[in-house]
């Protein structure tokens, strides 16, 4: 079932086209991932989902209420964490699940909240006080504090170091696993991968494509690359020569290939051939940062 349907979203600002061709549906329950760059559009559309921007064009559902039209009831269904969010630095946690529990009619109840986010122990603690990771918590919770079908995570994790990062993909899946259909907003393809069911990849306000992981990295053709240190000077024509080869590159004293099928058992038995050890050899598959590249001509990151 579609909770989510986005069709050919457009925001424009003074000077600039933020958003000028977006669509996509969610399905209720799953993890829904926004991937692109930053200033690509992927904050400004899921706020016009929000109901926080009026959009300049397209049509915008969820639940079957227009963001636009429907801005009350779109709180009951839709909670939101916001990237640039802050809180008053003197504000208690409990005080800040408190206020925001009072914005609902049939808020969650805010204390279970704090335990599942794992910050019972600082509801007395000042914001200013919570590490980044802690006001992730925070902020994730306050989104929950309405009930709502769908949370709309945006840049959860920027700034945070890979454990508090780790452990907040992990509350990320339980709230999951609670029946909240997720929409996150991320630049990182590790982030991506590991929580999402699909995503849609946006690039200049638009959308590239829209796939599971697996989806997205088959596009590129399932592309490998190998890495490695001659061990002797070996021409580029001898690698080239191979139907499995693409490409040859060099960054220093290291060779990169790229191609398809047996890759490195191909490259190894040439360099064989030719009395070179690959020194360092390292063989990478294709991923997110790669469909990114091939799907819209520049890297993510």
């Amino acid at each position: 079932m579609k909770i989510i349907e986005v069709r050919n979203l457009r925001k424009q600002y003074p000077g600039h086209l933020a958003v000028e061709d977006v669509s996509f549906e969610v399905a209720e329950g799953e993890i829904f991932g926004i991937l692109g760059p930053n200033g690509a559009g992927k904050t400004t559309t899921v706020e016009c989902v929000a109901g926080l921007r009026r959009r300049d064009g397209g049509d915008v559902r969820v639940a079957g209420l227009d963001p636009r039209e429907d801005r009350d009831e779109l709180r009951r269904v839709l909670g939101m964490q916001l990237q640039s969010a802050a809180l008053p630095d003197k504000i208690k946690v409990w005080e800040a699940m408190d206020l925001y529990a009072s914005f609902y009619p049939d808020p969650a109840d805010w204390p279970e909240l704090l335990d599942r986010v794992s910050l019972s122990a600082k509801r007395e603690t000042l914001f200013k006080d919570l590490s980044g990771g802690q006001r992730q918590r925070l902020s994730v919770a306050m989104a929950l504090v309405g009930r709502p079908r769908v949370a709309v995570l945006d840049e959860l994790t920027t700034g945070l170091d890979p454990q508090a990062r780790r452990d907040t993909w992990e509350l990320v899946e339980q709230v999951r696993d609670t029946g909240v259909t997720i929409v996150l907003v991320t630049h990182f393809m590790e982030e991506a991968e590991r929580l999402c069911d699909r995503i849609a990849l946006i690039d200049a306000g638009k959308v590239a494509a829209t796939d599971t992981p697996a989806g997205l990295i088959a596009q590129v053709g399932g592309e490998q690359k190998v890495r490695f240190r001659p061990s002797a000077p070996v021409d580029d024509a001898v690698l080239l020569a191979l139907p499995e080869v693409r490409e040859v590159t060099r960054t220093g004293p290291q060779i990169v290939v790229r191609g398809t099928g047996n890759l490195a058992p191909a490259v190894t038995l040439a360099l064989a051939h030719h009395q070179v050890v690959p020194a360092d050899l390292r063989i990478e598959q294709a991923t997110l940062d790669d469909a990114f590249l091939a799907l819209t001509g520049r890297k993510l990151s």
